[in-house]
């Protein structure tokens, strides 16, 4: 069978006016259809925040097709926030993927008509076990919508594909839906950056949420007060971060770095004490605060330093953190 005409001609000619038109059309839809959903949240997206908040199990997310793929990101998107949540499609829970939803689970199906007979063997399987079946649907008379314990409704908005009616607002309506009830489960915990981070601990947003202290290194280059510098240098040199940490009574007091070394150079230096060389109060960071605030610190003004140690609250040094170290993380 031959392909349809519309797919076979690669040297159509290429309307700017109305291809911008189009596009711009359908932003407009789709904001348009937005709006409406801005004004469509009620009790019942309530109703079903605090049924999420307190679910034992996890909350199964199911469509078809476009709202399959929809359903696909809600659950990644509860699932880095807090609520455990996975995807399971209609067609394979029918085919004994049923099993892995237990009496303490959810369920979110998604379908804009309401109609996707697909999901009739879940809402079934929902109602005879007694998982809360929520449907998230324009439909608001439909067979999804009787059969559902908890109903959230979009909008019934024009699609902004035309009379082909592909999925376009719609699925925006679903997705938007879908970060709104992460959103609102995120204010409702008090989930915070840090628990986020633990959900991320690769790429950027891993890096972003790094801990001073989880960079740091423990096994510092360091020296006392009134050591000389010929012993100072060995340490400087055995540890190979290009400084020394000075000390008095456990405090960091100072630091030397191979710049100092460069100023105070001298046929005595060696003789003289680290006090007498080392810049006197350095920054340093706490092992709470973000790498990427270390990063700042070391990197700001015209003064750049490649190394900043960790103190506790006392001044105490716990760590060195080197730049290298942040970069390599994926700060920059």
């Amino acid at each position: 069978m031959s392909e349809p005409e519309s797919l076979t001609r690669p040297n159509a000619r290429i309307d700017t006016a109305r291809i911008l038109d189009a596009m711009r059309r359908t932003a407009r839809i789709e904001r348009e259809g937005l709006a409406a959903l801005e004004d469509a949240f009620d009790e019942r997206a309530v109703g079903v925040v605090s049924l999420l908040a307190t679910l034992q199990g996890r909350l199964i997310c199911a469509g078809v097709g476009k709202s399959g793929h929809v359903a696909r990101k809600i659950a990644a998107t509860l699932a880095s926030t807090g609520t455990p949540a996975q995807y399971v499609h209609p067609a394979e829970a029918s085919h004994g993927d049923l099993g892995m939803i237990t009496s303490s689970d959810a369920v979110l199906a998604l379908s804009k008509s309401g109609e996707t007979r697909e999901l009739g063997d879940l809402s079934a399987y929902c109602r005879r076990f007694g998982v809360p079946l929520i449907a998230l649907t324009a439909g608001a008379d439909s067979t999804l919508a009787k059969a559902s314990d908890h109903l959230l409704l979009i909008p019934d908005a024009p699609e902004a594909a035309g009379e082909t009616r592909a999925p376009t607002t719609s699925t925006t309506l679903m997705m938007a839906y879908g970060d709104a009830l992460a959103v609102a489960l995120i204010e409702a915990r008090g989930f915070t950056a840090a628990d986020f981070a633990t959900f991320h601990p690769g790429g950027t947003l891993g890096a972003a949420f790094l801990k001073a202290g989880d960079l740091m290194h423990a096994d510092m280059p360091l020296a006392e007060e009134g050591t000389l510098m010929s012993d100072a240098l060995i340490v400087m040199s055995s540890k190979g971060f290009g400084c020394v940490g000075i000390t008095r009574g456990g405090k960091l007091t100072g630091i030397i770095t191979d710049g100092d070394l460069r100023r105070h150079m001298s046929p005595d230096l060696t003789a003289s004490p680290v006090e007498a060389i080392m810049t006197a109060n350095p920054k340093s960071v706490r092992p709470g605060d973000l790498a990427a605030d270390a990063l700042r610190l070391m990197t700001a003004g015209s003064h750049k330093i490649l190394s900043v140690f960790v103190c506790d609250e006392t001044g105490k040094p716990l760590g060195l953190l080197h730049i290298h170290d942040l970069l390599r993380a994926g700060l920059s």
